[in-house]
């Protein structure tokens, strides 16, 4: 698969200060505006971080220090250069039944640092729960996970394969609502009108438009990114958006793969906090899949390149591999179906 990077691959985290400095800097600075006296989201903007949307059991708590964060980050900056070796073209295939691998680690663009959020190192986006996890009820994880089963098996058709597969809308919800980071590809570039605001997803070219002061579509309308309508409330902006694609449900990840109904209400909040930053909030609202409404916190660094093209499709064979290789197995009688853990 061939993929159009942006510039500038290792996007910082901008640290902003000390916690208690927080709420200073965030009364002393004012965000630009446009011409229609809003605060400006416009520019290219980056949530590429080592920080990921549920927090890892190897942390204990909501933050860790900057001595840990930066331990992190230079551990991590080892395992990159590691895994940016080049293949040997003479070690040969690999043993029967492993992975053949795709890409290595020069590709990824995940992030070099822990992001900082009002001030704070944190080891996940969520926040709510304390415990920085998702809240599935038990009816919930099983419509979850009977969905991730299904798609993992099912190789009849390209229309059950996942919509990164097939190049339909970025993976792991990068496009969102809510948007996060994967391994690569994680900027945004905001153009803003004073009727919408757009958000152009450099993985996979999927441009949002949010309009500002509208009304939601019928119902039985679901857009690929949902329904998206936005408010302004003082200098913040909420976008709350509705009607989900039903295939957008499943957001499967390399990391964190999730699942959110098309039944449910993300509520986000855009908020200028400093000259390279955007405070971004929301909130996921799904009985039918969670306990409580979950929320999380992410902090938008302005990127210093600007965004080229995803080049999806181009010289893809990816997809007519796997659907070729499924017949295969038919063929031989072999079945390779995996659980929700992908064993």
């Amino acid at each position: 698969m061939i993929r159009m990077f942006s510039v500038g691959l290792a996007a910082l985290v901008v640290a902003i200060g000390a916690p208690g400095a927080f709420a200073q800097a965030a009364t002393t600075w004012q965000a630009p505006r446009t011409p229609d006296g809003h605060p400006d989201f416009q520019g290219v903007w980056t949530n590429g971080s080592l920080t990921s949307l549920e927090r890892g059991a190897q942390f204990k708590g909501p933050t860790i220090t900057a001595a840990e964060a930066d331990g992190l980050a230079r551990r991590t900056a080892d395992r990159t250069a590691a895994g940016q070796v080049p293949t040997d073209p003479k070690s040969g295939a690999p043993p029967k039944g492993r992975d053949v691998g795709g890409y290595n680690n020069v590709y990824m663009d995940s992030g070099t640092q822990v992001a900082k959020v009002k001030g704070e190192y944190r080891t996940s986006w969520v926040v709510d729960p304390p415990n920085g996890r998702i809240p599935y009820s038990d009816a919930g994880r099983k419509i979850y996970q009977d969905d991730l089963i299904k798609r993992r098996n099912t190789f009849d058709g390209p229309e059950i394969r996942p919509l990164g597969e097939r190049c339909v809308v970025g993976y792991g919800s990068t496009a969102g609502p809510p948007m996060i980071n994967v391994l690569y590809n994680n900027h945004y570039q905001i153009v803003q009108t004073p009727g919408a605001l757009m958000v152009d997803v450099e993985m996979n070219h999927d441009a949002r438009i949010i309009r500002i002061g509208d009304r939601h579509r019928p119902d039985n309308i679901k857009p690929w990114m949902g329904d998206s309508v936005g408010r302004w409330d003082g200098d913040t902006l909420v976008v709350e958006t509705v009607n989900m694609h039903p295939q957008e449900s499943l957001r499967t990840n390399t990391s964190v793969t999730f699942y959110i109904s098309p039944e449910a209400k993300i509520t986000e909040r855009f908020t200028r906090t400093g000259p390279d930053e955007i405070l971004y909030e929301f909130s996921v609202d799904d009985p039918k899949i969670f306990t409580q409404v979950w929320k999380a916190e992410m902090t938008l660094t302005r990127a210093k390149a600007s965004v080229y093209e995803y080049a999806c499709h181009e010289g893809n064979y990816s997809l007519p591999g796997i659907l070729a290789g499924a017949r295969a197995d038919d063929k031989k009688g072999i079945s390779t179906k995996v659980d929700a853990d992908g064993e």
